[in-house]
């Protein structure tokens, strides 16, 4: 796996991963941004990030963005039911209804810029390149991958 052999290069050093949920572990469908509970999971992602969060130095993250304050909900659902393996304390899911709909890509990259670092190594992996150009804008310091790292 690709991921996984990348990976290698951090052997001895801490990594915290966050990974975003639409379009890399849950199917998206554009036009329908609730449901989040029934959206379908991508189980082949979903097997080789739970492979992942089985090494030693890894801690595994959820950073997503929901529109409505509801969505944190059904996105925890949808987890628990799919991909339990991500702790519920390493859960960041993100209600833009409640931070005046500030575009995703703008939350993501405060809440990252707004971590405190801790020696660990930060990664991100997510399907949007308008959040991972917006991430790298504000923090040079994290390693971004595109969720094709997923992909042998």
């Amino acid at each position: 796996m690709y991921l996984k052999e990348y990976l290698k290069k951090f052997d001895n050093k801490k990594l915290k991963i966050f990974v975003d949920m639409d379009g890399v572990i849950a199917d998206y469908e554009v036009g329908m941004p609730c449901d989040f509970d029934k959206k379908r999971p991508l189980y082949s992602s979903i097997s080789k990030l739970e492979e992942i969060s089985k090494m030693a130095n890894v801690e595994l993250y959820i950073l997503s963005i929901t529109r409505m304050d509801e969505g944190y909900e059904e996105k925890n659902i949808w987890l628990d039911k799919y991909a339990p393996f991500f702790k519920k304390e390493n859960r960041v899911i993100i209600s833009r209804e409640s931070n005046n709909f500030v575009p995703s890509p703008e939350l993501k990259s405060n809440f990252l810029k707004e971590l405190k670092r801790d020696g660990s190594i930060f990664m991100v992996i997510d399907d949007d390149p308008i959040v991972l150009h917006k991430i790298q804008n504000t923090s040079k310091d994290i390693v971004l991958l595109k969720d094709t790292a997923l992909v042998d």
